[in-house]
């Protein structure tokens, strides 16, 4: 039936999410997900919201959801854009900023969602190779440009940029959108939504889906100047008025109101990744410094395709890229302190 598609569509090569095996007793160490359940007051949060007002339309404006999280980060509610996962933000923020006659700039290796998004919005675009300690060198986005985005930290390489690191890069780019999509940053990073009063042109995303355990429910949001938000808002206008249902807008609330729960469950995963961090490194593996809620290693005297394959087959599933300059690393999302310790029981009879 390919022929009744419209012309760009047989061009698309859509974006392949990681795998979500349907096995029994697996060590899930592949999406970065988050080893701990939400909030116990989020779950009490839906639990009252089902009732029967789901008969009824959500608000659209998600008014109470960015009244939490304009209060949570000291911003006006105005200055906040809400959608179902902090994938839809982006889709929007790419057909919003990005459709320019100059290129968009990324890394080489980052989300690669981002290509995705270039050819769906057919935007024209550049990566820019990391260092070979794979960092995002800034300067080399001192070019002409329609739009800089990347992710902080990044992914799937972990490294995080420093707040002056990014505060460089908008001194030297005031003529487009810079978009740093923070989806990792609770695991150890400065967000630069401090600095989005100070600069017009930026535009921070981030997503309930990992610190706040709420991949399931799919919120995230970006954050930045009221013109840019006001752009949003005509594109998701356009597109679906009620991106967010009743249900996870309460639960969005009730996942910012509880500070306490999530500066706990967020600490437990830095503590555990910093142990699981020395124990590969004892095993021989070199490791990437890692602000996110997984780490990118990879073992000199072992070929990562064969450590992935010798996992899966021991019930551990952890992701590898095929791209060439990373097919030696493998991805490895810091689990429950169980999961670790069967994760590196079993890397320890394969190196």
């Amino acid at each position: 039936m390919s022929r009744f598609w419209s012309p760009i569509v047989h061009g698309l090569n859509p974006y392949v999410p990681g795998e979500q095996p349907k096995l029994a007793n697996l060590v899930k160490l592949n999406t970065n997900e988050n080893p701990y359940g939400p909030s116990p007051k989020v779950l009490e949060a839906i639990r009252l919201g089902t009732s029967d007002t789901l008969r009824l339309y959500p608000d659209p404006n998600a008014t109470a959801l960015k009244q939490a999280i304009a209060d949570y980060y000291h911003v006006n509610s105005a200055q906040v854009f809400v959608g179902n996962g902090s994938d839809e933000v982006l889709a929007h923020v790419f057909h919003a900023f990005f459709q320019h006659e100059a290129p968009l700039l990324f890394p080489d290796i980052s989300y690669s969602f981002y290509p995705v998004y270039c050819q769906l919005y057919q935007i024209d675009y550049q990566t820019l190779p990391l260092s070979d300690e794979f960092e995002i060198r800034v300067d080399d986005y001192f070019r002409d440009n329609g739009g800089i985005i990347f992710p902080n930290p990044n992914a799937p390489t972990s490294r995080l940029l420093t707040l002056v690191e990014i505060e460089k890069l908008l001194k030297n780019n005031t003529e487009s959108v810079v978009v740093i999509d923070e989806a990792y940053i609770d695991f150890g990073g400065e967000s630069a939504i401090s600095l989005v009063d100070q600069y017009p042109n930026l535009l921070v995303t981030q997503t309930l889906s990992k610190s706040r355990s709420l991949a399931g429910l799919r919120i995230g949001f970006a954050i930045g100047h009221p013109d840019l938000i006001e752009g949003l808002i005509r594109v998701k206008d356009s597109f679906n008025s009620y991106p967010l249902d009743s249900l996870a807008i309460k639960a969005g609330v009730a996942a910012f109101e509880d500070i306490a729960y999530f500066e706990q469950t967020c600490q437990k995963v830095i503590s555990s990744r910093e142990w699981v961090i020395s124990e590969l490194k004892a095993l021989g593996f070199i490791v990437l410094p890692s602000g996110a809620n997984f780490v990118f290693v990879r073992h000199p005297e072992n070929d990562a395709a064969k450590l992935f394959a010798g996992l899966r087959e021991e019930g551990v599933i952890v992701r590898h890229f095929k791209q060439e300059r990373i097919e030696q690393y493998l991805r490895i999302t810091i689990g429950t302190k169980e999961e670790n310790q069967q994760l590196l029981a079993v890397m320890d009879t394969l190196v």
